[in-house]
Order: C-alpha cells, then sequence, then structure tokens
C-alpha cells in the first residue's frame, strides 16, 4: 500500500491562499494536539484508576479477585476502548473494500494491558475499522491473582473465550505484542478457522516445542541462570517456594522497553505494568503443522529495540519463516508509544493482503 503525495512548485503555491491556509494548518495542529492531550489524561485516569484497584487487590489480599474477575473479558476490553471511539461521521476511504477482515484483536505482552493500545486503537478505529484490546489474565483491569497462573491456557484464557464466541463465519486479525506472541501462537494452534491473519510485533513467535522464555534467553540469560540469580522475581507463595512471576525496576524498564518513547508514555506505563505470571513463559508450547502451521503470519520488527534485539528478531524470522516480514525504523520495544502511525500503516497494508484461497 503505497502513500501518495502531492507536489506543488513555487509559482503554483503562490496562487493558494496562503494566509488562509496557515490559519487552517495552526488551527489544525492545535486542534490535533488537543485530541492527543485528551487521548493521554484519558488513557492516564483508566491507568490510575487500575492501579488504585490493584494497590486495594494487594492489600485486601485477593479478596477482590473473583469479584471483579467475573466481568467478561470481551467487556472489559470494549469498555476500555469506548472512550477513543471515533464519533465524527467521516466518509470512510475506499481502501476498506478490499479488506476482507475489519475486525483486529491486540494481545499486549508481559507487564502491560489493553490501556498500552490506546494510539493504535483510535487510529484503527479512525481508518473505519473495528479494534479490540483484551486483558490477559492477571493483566490490565483483569485482578486476578498473577501467582495463580501457571499457565499459557490460563494466561490466555480472555482470549480464548472471545474466539469462542465469535460467530462461525467470522474472523479476526490477531497482533501480539512481545510475550503476547506466544498467546496468538497457542489461539492458532487452538483456532486457526477463526483467525484471518496473526502479527508478531517485536513478539516470541516461538516453534514447536520451543518457551516464550527461550527467545529472551540472549537478553537474560539461561531460564536456569535466571531462575537462580534474577532480582527481578516474585515469590508469590514465599521465599521458600518457586518463584511465581518477576517484574523488572522502574529504570531497568526506562531502558530497556522505551528507549525511544515520549516522557508521557512512560510515566502512564509506570503506574500501569503489573507482574507478570512465570508460568507460561517457561512452559513449552506443541504447535502442529495441521494447525498452527496453516496460519497466516506475519512479523513486524522494530529496529532500536533493547528487549528483544534486531538481531534476536532476525533470527524468529529465519527460524520460522512468516508470510511477510516489516520494519518500523528508530522504535524501541513499544512502538504504540513511540511509532503508532507507522504500526498503524503496516497493520493496513497486512490487512489489504487478499486470501490465498478464494473464500
Amino acid at each position: 500500500m503505497g502513500n501518495k503525495f502531492i507536489c506543488m512548485t513555487k509559482k503554483e503555491s503562490k496562487n493558494v491562499g496562503i494566509g488562509s491556509k496557515s490559519k487552517r494548518g495552526s488551527m489544525s495542529r492545535r486542534r490535533s494536539s488537543m485530541e492527543e492531550e485528551l487521548l493521554h489524561r484519558q488513557a492516564l485516569a483508566m491507568a490510575i484508576q487500575q492501579h488504585q484497584l490493584s494497590q486495594r487487590f494487594d492489600n485486601n489480599n485477593g479478596s477482590m479477585s473473583r469479584r471483579i474477575g467475573s466481568t467478561s473479558s470481551r467487556r472489559r476490553a470494549t469498555n476500555l476502548s469506548d472512550p477513543f471511539s471515533n464519533t465524527n461521521t467521516k466518509q470512510l476511504p475506499d481502501f476498506l473494500e478490499n479488506i476482507e477482515t475489519k475486525k483486529f484483536v491486540l494481545i499486549h505482552g508481559e507487564g502491560f494491558g489493553a490501556w498500552c493500545w490506546y494510539k493504535t486503537i483510535a487510529l484503527l478505529e479512525e481508518a473505519g475499522l473495528l479494534p479490540i484490546a483484551l486483558d490477559l489474565t492477571g493483566s490490565g483491569i483483569d485482578l486476578t491473582d498473577t501467582n495463580n497462573i501457571t499457565t499459557i491456557a490460563d494466561y490466555s484464557k480472555p482470549l480464548i473465550q472471545y474466539l469462542q464466541n465469535l460467530p462461525e463465519d467470522e474472523k479476526v486479525i490477531l497482533v501480539g505484542h512481545s510475550s503476547g506472541g506466544s498467546c496468538i501462537s497457542y489461539a492458532l494452534e487452538h483456532f486457526p478457522q477463526k483467525i484471518s491473519k496473526a502479527v508478531f510485533l517485536c513478539a516470541t513467535m516461538i516453534s514447536d516445542r520451543q518457551r516464550p522464555f527461550d527467545v529472551f534467553a540472549e537478553e537474560l540469560g539461561s531460564a536456569e541462570l535466571f531462575m537462580q540469580e534474577s532480582k527481578f522475581l516474585v515469590y508469590g507463595n514465599g521465599k521458600d517456594k518457586p518463584p511465581t512471576g518477576f517484574m523488572f525496576e522502574k529504570q531497568q524498564m526506562h531502558g530497556l522497553y522505551f528507549n525511544q518513547s515520549p516522557a508521557k508514555d512512560i510515566a502512564l506505563a509506570m503506574v500501569s505494568m503489573r507482574p507478570t505470571p512465570l508460568g507460561p513463559m517457561m512452559e513449552a508450547l506443541s504447535l502442529s503443522p495441521e494447525k498452527y502451521g496453516t496460519g497466516r503470519r506475519f512479523y513486524i520488527q522494530t529496529l532500536d529495540d533493547h528487549v528483544l534485539s534486531p538481531d534476536v528478531q532476525e533470527k524468529l524470522v529465519r527460524e520460522n519463516p512468516p508470510e511477510g516480514v516489516f520494519k518500523i525504523k528508530a522504535s524501541d520495544h513499544c512502538p504504540f508509544f513511540s511509532k503508532p502511525q507507522s504500526l498503524h500503516k503496516i497493520l493496513l497494508e497486512i490487512a489489504q493482503i487478499p486470501s490465498q484461497t478464494p473464500s
């Protein structure tokens, strides 16, 4: 999908109302700045609310888990995206006619939640598409105790429930960030008929019998060494029991995740990120050529990534080749923070790639 630019000569530009055009441009920039600020405030307000709920959850030793966790993941994600819904009655672009699947399901990575997709949700909705962001179990506003999440099946439950509830004739495009890649791999294995395309965004695109942690091994060391010496481990069941999760310190997260991200987005993440359950990261997935192997996979590389280096991402692509590979320059491990427009354009391009066989 190419971008079209219109160039004007100096002589032609003189015939244009420069003064009024300048004013309109200035007003447009102010309006855009105000809209961006509103988005920041809405997302930050939700993040602070989630943080406060999380604090209450910690103080009550998990007593809120059943009460809050009873709300369906689909409803939670819809509520999250509501503040960013496009209410303007704009004419939808013609290219939508060429898109077979308009539903995007956005799956966050370790420590994050559905909240981290707020810019991408707004951009996709503005383009006339139907994005939804899900909280994985124990993430975002799902206050399930992360110490009790031990398998990828547990962790991916909101995604699996969403796919189970899809009408038989509907498909979605899955987008998985970072460790969320293992969740969409798990979904591909169990619901290949519901998934039009799977997009791995600087993600753990693992092979059969591989663990999500193995992808990070070059950055974090071997799993055995990490389990023995890491100061980031969480011992939810006591120091005398195996670790249940991990969470990096704020200073560590700055350098790993947000080396290109705006300060306001970093502030949002700092009050919103939660511990990551360790069990799903250490579980080897069984992926069959008959199910996972028939899925249409695409990979988006981030070229200034300190969590999954470009070399590691290139190795993933080489060892488990997807249908297409895209790259975002000068992007850290959170491209929905630092490069939302670039990510948005790539997702639109992937959405327009036609089916390989007649539908």
